[in-house]
């Protein structure tokens, strides 16, 4: 017997290392079968096909089939003890799923057409099923290597912006496809990348008009690719591969921390969790609540007018401006009688643009408040309150700068459009409109009103709004309130003469301060290089025309005078990188470029410089 277990451990140990050596093969394998996988769903879907492309596919998507099937055995069959560690239970019903479409194939057809069984099997046989398990599994197989990187000991900041980088050129091609554009109209390479871009980068810029000009798949494909840009690429892949494919790198989770603003490693997966939670949910909510406010007033079907509220809901809470209508919000049709349209669209904005920390602070603040009501009522007695700091410093900054900027938006451009651009409006046209046009340079970008319209004096306000911009860590872009208010704050303690920056009882650490700082100056320094490249090659616009662009891209708004439909091939690139720059984020870009310098454990002396 002693012999045989010692036989067997020499066994184990031979084999190990093939065994090893075979799965790391079947997963650069899987990888690359994910990638083939998608590409050919895309290509099946984007042109249109012959006998011979069907076959081609059909057999690609067999070989892709076999391979996962092999792929997923394998891990079982040699790895079964770290597969119960490591998978979770989705991950054991995906790969259940995966083997139910080997049904069909080993078993025939029943014959009676009454059976259930027949049903389960024409299911279980249709292309739809196996092709979206496959799909399934592409991304996750992608998703999981995309975070794996991470464990890599590989810039974090760097992959992000690679990553949007990736999926820009990915939407690039997608609306390039015949099927995405309609029937004669001929789309541009640079249109194509630089609608891809403000998509992704939720800012809503376009030289195109982007309602006559693709189809119903084209506007599909901006309306996800504005969703994969509002939540995050990395929010998204993280999710998926912590989700499905169980626990990662202890380094891996501490930098998905950092991006999330989660608080511990104990609550990343379910700070992940709500953002997307948080998402769908606001968005179905707006979706329905923007349909109940059109429907049966714009002449459309039913079918249009759910396409319709699901587009503008989403395009809303991603900051992201973009409408399938010709004249973006300022369709007639829509002018009159539709306030509560206006309302809605704002309120998204303004949730999308708060940030998802703060909703999550929101909601645990509302679960403590439920315990409370809770223990009160099923005790039947009353507890005395014990005060708790529920909301953080951020949540605070946050909610009140945003208040005070949006009232004194609305007032300013109520003040200067009154009797202006809204002349000729309701009382309660002209306070919506205000309203509204206070809210759209937190980055949305939407336009009712044709801002060449606007007074100077409401259009130098509606650049101040956007270059400042929402929350960190939202969908929204601009240097965010949050470094407005602490660099603000700052003034305010330097003037005062105090050594410590205070505000609501709490003193802002140092590493705050200088990153917004850092970001106030960067910002101002990419506006004044910007503006002064398109000066060169746009010589005949306007100057207010040109530094209301450049932050408008630069702020991922994608409000215009009107002047991005004439921009030169140099000026449109340099306006996608504006939006990408503005997208990833200044110092997370800055952060991915520059080398950290290592910390010393030695000072030099301390001297003043004479500022005055």
């Amino acid at each position: 017997m002693k012999l045989y277990h010692k036989l067997l451990l020499y066994k184990n140990k031979t084999l190990q290392p093939y065994v090893h050596f075979v799965l790391r093969l079947l997963a650069v394998l899987t990888t690359l079968s994910s990638l083939l996988f998608i590409g050919v769903v895309i290509y099946q879907h984007g042109f249109h096909l012959t006998q011979e492309d069907v076959e081609r596919i059909r057999l690609i998507s067999k070989t892709v089939w076999i391979i996962f099937l092999i792929e997923v055995s394998a891990h079982l069959l040699f790895e079964y003890k770290e597969a119960k560690l490591k998978y979770k239970r989705i991950t054991w019903i995906l790969s259940g799923l995966l083997y139910l479409t080997l049904i069909p194939v080993i078993f025939h057809r029943p014959d009676d057409p009454h059976n259930i069984i027949q049903t389960v099997w024409y299911f279980l046989n249709e292309g739809t099923f196996k092709t979206l398990i496959l799909l399934i599994f592409s991304f996750l197989n992608l998703s999981y290597g995309l975070t794996r990187m991470l464990g890599k000991r590989t810039n974090p900041s760097l992959i992000l912006a690679v990553s949007f980088l990736v999926i820009i050129v990915i939407g690039t091609g997608l609306l390039l496809l015949p099927l995405s554009v309609q029937e004669g109209v001929s789309l541009a390479w640079i249109d194509a990348l630089f609608t891809s871009t403000s998509a992704v980068c939720v800012t809503g810029l376009t030289t195109v008009n982007v309602a006559t000009t693709f189809t119903p798949m084209g506007l599909t494909i901006i309306i996800i690719l504005i969703q994969i840009g509002g939540v995050g690429v990395m929010t998204l892949t993280s999710f998926f591969a912590l989700f499905f494919m169980g626990n990662t790198s202890l380094y891996n989770q501490l930098v998905v921390r950092d991006m999330v603003s989660s608080n511990s490693l104990s609550s990343l997966f379910s700070t992940l969790l709500y953002i997307l939670v948080f998402t769908l949910v606001i968005e179905m909510i707006g979706m329905f609540a923007i349909w109940l406010s059109i429907t049966g007033t714009m002449g459309m079907s039913l079918k249009e007018e759910f396409a319709f509220s699901a587009f503008h809901s989403i395009s809303a809470f991603c900051n992201a401006g973009f409408s399938t209508l010709p004249d973006n919000l300022g369709e007639p049709v829509l002018m009159t009688g539709h306030n509560w349209f206006f309302n809605i669209i704002s309120f998204l904005v303004i949730f999308g643009g708060i940030g998802f920390p703060i909703l999550v602070n929101f909601k645990n603040i509302i679960g403590h408040y439920l315990r409370y009501l809770w223990r009160v009522i099923s005790t039947f007695k009353y507890h005395r309150y014990h005060r708790q700091h529920l909301y953080s410093l951020n949540t605070k900054i946050v909610l009140v700068a945003t208040v005070l900027l949006l009232i004194f938006g609305t007032g300013m451009i109520a003040l200067f459009e009154w009797n202006a651009s809204f002349a000729g409006m309701s009382v309660d046209d002209k306070l919506t409109q205000a309203f509204f046009n206070a809210v759209c340079p937190r980055t949305a970008g939407f336009s009712s009103v044709d801002l060449t319209a606007f007074t100077m004096q409401s259009i130098l306000i509606y650049i101040f709004l956007m270059w400042i911009g929402g929350a960190a860590q939202s969908t929204a872009g601009g240097i965010k309130v949050n470094a407005f208010a602490v660099v603000f704050i700052d003034l305010i303690a330097v003037l005062r003469g105090t050594p410590k920056v205070q505000v609501l009882k709490r003193e802002i650490s140092t590493e705050s301060i200088r990153r917004s700082n850092v970001t106030v100056v960067l910002s101002i320094s990419v506006i004044f290089i910007s503006v002064f490249l398109l000066t060169i090659w746009q010589p005949e616009m306007h100057i207010i025309a040109i530094v209301f662009e450049v932050v408008s891209a630069l702020a991922t708004v994608g409000s215009s005078l009107n002047t991005t439909q004439l921009l030169v091939d140099n000026s449109k690139l340099l306006i996608c990188l504006l939006m990408f720059v503005g997208r990833v984020g200044l110092i997370t870009l800055m952060l991915g470029i520059i080398r950290r310098k290592k910390k010393t454990r030695y000072s030099y002396p301390k001297d003043d410089i004479i500022i005055n």
